[in-house]
């Protein structure tokens, strides 16, 4: 007998609710954390994105949520506005059905807009660290009420130096609170913050036979700085993706390839820290619309963004830590999907691809920008051949042993596309369709 959220201790209203979104079972790391959540312990749950690790958080929250309750009971910190809004969406769908209110709180919104929503008593707050505190100093918000707390994409969180303002907001919590840490990663000081404000935590590893998503095809292609343009045009016509991601290290990169793919004729848009927020929520609807066939982005939009049908990402630029690398790829083959993640390296960069792939635990599979494979050539073995009297003897070949690269496993690049949408553009052009959500799905 499959494991359904009813048998987890979801209350009918809100399993009936999943399946009619199309969601019908559990995924692994709902199935581990929702009975532990629910006997109120906390926990330390680890998983790659695409899990479904937003609905492994929410359902018991709202389970556990007392309508009656005049004050803020819950809190979800994240690390960007754009996971904020997308929590938010997911939690108001859910909230509706058992009147709990639901409000987000970020930077870039207006404040007095958000300032006369908190006075409608919200149960429940979604928001981000520098505006969570910039409420609390106006006395505009406060969270000593709140007995349940989510740190979502923890590991973001410090990455993006949130670490003092995440430690000052546990802080102002109630000392009896339920904490809940959610993380692809789990870098040491992000496991320090367990041992100080956690109470035997239950600790939730969910883990594939790689640390990166098996349903991810990756890719190095290497490459001169020259040449990158030309051989991004070149995958995304032989590809075709659906919905791409390219990744740029800054703005000012991402502004100059984005403008270069529109002369080139392709529909895409850019999406980095100097947008309004309001520019940036246009962006991200057009692209979830599929009105955008290519986002051209800097780390921003890899912070835990869940958009259903992006089947390819490119890293533009190489990133430099293996986080950073996890939560790029981790927008293509979410939930079960597959996708294919292709990352540039120019001659010097190669310090950060090991250490990628020391930290993925994988070797992942090179080409030149000529489509040749490059391959580490296995050392043969061969007779030893005695030396001139005159000459010195060699040392010992310390890389004799080598052993020639494995790839990383993955689906061919055509095979796995997706089913084009109906319409009449041509040329790998988004059609303009409307695709269904895929809901609750982190």
């Amino acid at each position: 007998m499959s494991t359904s959220f009813s048998s987890l201790g979801i209350r009918p209203e809100l399993a009936q609710f999943l399946k009619e979104s199309g969601i019908t079972r559990p995924t692994h790391i709902q199935v581990q954390t929702i009975p532990a959540l629910l006997a109120g312990k906390d926990v330390i749950a680890q998983a790659q994105t695409g899990t479904g690790k937003t609905l492994a958080f929410l359902l018991p929250i709202l389970e556990k949520i007392k309508v009656s309750g005049p004050h803020i009971q819950a809190l979800i910190v994240t690390p960007t506005r754009e996971l904020t809004l997308q929590i938010t969406a997911e939690a108001k769908k859910l909230a509706s059905l058992l009147d709990i209110k639901v409000l987000s709180v970020y930077g870039g919104q207006d404040v007095d807009e958000q300032i006369r929503k908190l006075k409608g008593c919200p149960q429940l707050v979604i928001g981000t660290p520098g505006r969570l505190l910039d409420h609390v100093r106006r006395k505009t918000l406060v969270l000593s009420g709140v007995t349940k707390l989510v740190l979502d994409e923890a590991d973001q969180m410090l990455h993006m130096g949130f670490l003092a303002e995440v430690e000052e907001v546990i802080q102002l919590t109630s000392s009896k609170r339920q904490t809940m840490l959610f993380s692809a990663t789990m870098p040491p000081k992000v496991r320090a913050l367990t041992t100080r404000y956690m109470t035997k935590p239950a600790d939730i590893q969910i883990k594939t036979a790689n640390v990166t998503l098996d349903e991810i095809k990756q890719i190095i292609i290497e490459l001169p700085e020259q040449g990158k343009l030309d051989k991004l045009c070149s995958m995304i016509e032989e590809a075709q993706p659906y919905l791409a991601i390219v990744f740029c290290h800054t703005k000012e990169r991402v502004k100059v390839l984005n403008t270069a793919l529109i002369q080139r004729g392709y529909n895409c848009d850019e999406l980095h820290g100097d947008l309004s927020q309001t520019k940036r929520a246009q962006v991200m609807k057009r692209f979830s619309q599929a009105k955008l066939q290519i986002l051209v982005a800097t780390d921003i939009a890899a912070r835990g963004l869940d958009i259903e049908g992006v089947t390819h990402v490119f890293s533009y630029d190489i990133p430099h830590d293996v986080e950073s690398y996890i939560h790029r790829i981790g927008r293509t083959g979410r939930a079960g999907e597959t996708g294919t993640a292709v990352t540039f390296v120019a001659p010097g960069e190669h310090l950060y691809l090991r250490l990628i792939e020391q930290g993925i635990k994988s070797t992942i599979e090179k080409f030149k920008a000529n489509g040749q494979k490059v391959l580490k050539a296995a050392t043969k073995t061969a007779r030893p051949v005695a030396p001139k009297k005159w000459e010195k003897r060699p040392a010992a070949d310390k890389n004799a042993a080598d052993k020639q690269a494995t790839s990383h496993g993955g689906n061919n690049l055509r095979s796995r596309r997706k089913p084009k949408p109906t319409g009449t553009n041509t040329g790998g052009k988004p059609r303009g369709d409307k695709r269904g959500t895929n809901r609750g799905k982190a």
